[in-house]
């Protein structure tokens, strides 16, 4: 049996192929290459030790279509790993086109024109969620998609994730990553502004690399050995981990400052971060995909007592003074285009408004902690006490309302259902008839802006998908959105105001903009 990979060369990616070449029935693991990753390439295939020689190398690059049918010809499964993401995504957006939208529509035309089909397994992503708070910290598949403002990684891969679940493939499953933990993520993050993207009190649930790599060896050995059929293939799942890995931004950066003797707020200022715009939840569903395949290993103390030993040399930073670790490696950063500090030195007004609410909001955030709510500390941001231990407890999840009984089995999704689905959005239902429990049969429907979309029951009630302007340009228009549609609101208003009235975009060449809806 043979199986193709893509972005072996990613951190999960590479963690996969490890494990894929250990089964016992794979034969060869195809991995397409870039023409220029030979050095990653050789690196990686050492990691595969004495499976080295099932490994074979297709070089090439999923934005041209050849490279897709030459990949995925004469394999049982296809495993799309690969992925352009932040910081790479912000510097170089046309990469996350690339990759992470035509590349996707490209392997599926290539799966699609095959007679003997593979079956696809794609990796999508929590950023599909957008923003949450300490009002809904807790999502599941089937809740509404609100990527947030100026993210083209998740736009693009917004896009490609449709296009898989509207496909003509006949076995597929989509598999949206949470927050990945990797030995390469201290240094990533010390090398841009990305890491004041992330909101102190955004709820954040970490898998490592390895469980992750673990888990797509897993199902592809399950299924090898019996069709795993209705129970998982033409199913969206979330990467889920366990509740010793459902934390905070401040928790996470908290945790890596102790290998150097200190907590974040050594290190860091309450105004370095932004305050929204981010992406992260605890998965709600997170245990269904465990369940079936027994992924989870290693939690986030596993993870940095391994950085610990990988990175040893951290530890002499417990000698050196903590406000000039702070200057020297934190807050040169403040000179990246992609930090707050920047955007505000050269009046970036657009960013400045989607990640603070306006520019005053910036300026007004405290500049000690004794002045910042901390949801680890019982205080939310809008100055409410909020129990964090109760809040972290499944048993208390607020979850948004999708419409319809969510608990229903996919056999009793009526008609009715998508009615009221469409008419929470502000939108209709086009189709005429519709057999219950139909839920892979294309319907028409149509927006509040009257636009008529293509999508299966599936994709809308399941998986939570719903045209708007983010499907196909770069515009964010969920403040007008909102004020019809009842359950993007749910979200949306968690941390924006009603009053708002905002309407972000992207020109061609991916510069940020920000109009007032009339």
């Amino acid at each position: 049996m043979k199986v193709a990979l893509t972005g072996a060369t990613g951190n999960m990616g590479k963690e996969a192929l490890v494990e894929l070449v250990k089964l016992e029935k794979v034969e060869k693991v195809k991995i397409l290459i870039l023409p220029d990753d030979k050095k990653r390439k050789k690196e990686i295939i050492k990691r595969c030790g004495k499976n080295k020689t099932k490994v074979e190398v297709v070089y090439g690059n999923m934005k041209e279509i050849e490279a897709c049918r030459k990949l995925v010809e004469d394999v049982a499964y296809v495993i799309n790993l690969a992925a352009v993401i932040p910081p790479k995504s912000d510097k170089h957006p046309q990469w996350a086109v690339d990759c992470n939208e035509t590349g996707v529509k490209n392997l599926i035309q290539a799966i699609e024109e095959l007679e003997n089909q593979p079956k696809f397994i794609h990796t999508s992503t929590l950023a599909l969620y957008g923003n949450r708070n300490h009002i809904h910290p807790w999502a599941r598949v089937g809740d509404p998609l609100l990527v947030s403002p100026y993210d083209v990684y998740s736009a693009t891969k917004l896009r490609g994730e449709f296009a898989v679940l509207e496909s003509n493939i006949k076995n597929w499953a989509v598999l949206r990553q949470s927050a990945m933990l990797h030995t390469n993520m201290l240094k990533d993050n010390m090398s841009d502004g990305l890491m004041f993207h992330t909101c102190f009190n955004a709820p954040l649930e970490w898998v490592t690399a390895h469980d992750s790599g673990v888990l797509i060896a897993n199902i592809i050995k399950k299924d090898s050995e019996k069709h795993l059929g209705a129970k998982f293939w033409k199913q969206c799942f979330n990467i889920g981990s366990t509740s010793a890995n459902q934390i905070t931004g401040y928790d996470t950066l908290n945790d890596g400052f102790k290998l150097i003797g200190g907590s974040a707020k050594d290190f860091f200022k309450p105004y370095f971060n932004a305050t929204r715009n981010f992406h992260g939840v605890w998965f709600y569903d997170g245990k269904r995909l465990n369940d079936l395949f027994d992924y989870v290993s290693q939690d986030v103390t596993d993870y940095w007592q391994q950085i610990g030993k990988i990175y040893w040399y951290y530890k002499f930073g417990k000698i050196v003074p903590k406000r000039l670790i702070s200057r020297l490696a934190i807050q040169r950063l403040f000179k990246d285009d992609n930090s707050p500090a920047y955007w505000y030195k050269h009046k970036d007004e657009a960013r400045l408004i989607a990640y603070f609410g306006s520019k005053e909001n910036y300026e007004k955030l405290p500049k000690k902690w004794c002045c910042f709510n901390l949801m680890v500390e019982n205080k939310a941001p809008d100055s409410s006490e909020v129990n964090y231990a109760k809040l972290k407890d499944i048993k208390n999840a607020k979850m948004i309302d999708l419409g319809y009984n969510f608990n229903k089995k996919d056999g009793e999704i009526s008609k009715e259902d998508l009615l009221s689905v469409a008419k929470m959005h502000g939108g209709k239902l086009l189709t005429k008839d519709f057999k219950t429990g139909d839920l892979y049969t294309k319907l028409k429907w149509e927006t509040q802006d009257k636009e008529q979309f293509e999508a299966t029951a599936f994709s809308v009630l399941r998986a939570g998908h719903w045209f708007n302007s983010t499907y196909k340009d770069y515009v964010w228009d969920f403040d007008r959105l909102c004020k019809k549609d009842k359950i993007f609101a749910q979200a949306w208003y968690d941390s924006h105001s009603e009053n708002e009235n905002n309407v972000y975009s992207m020109d061609e060449n991916f510069n940020a903009q920000i109009r007032t809806n009339k």
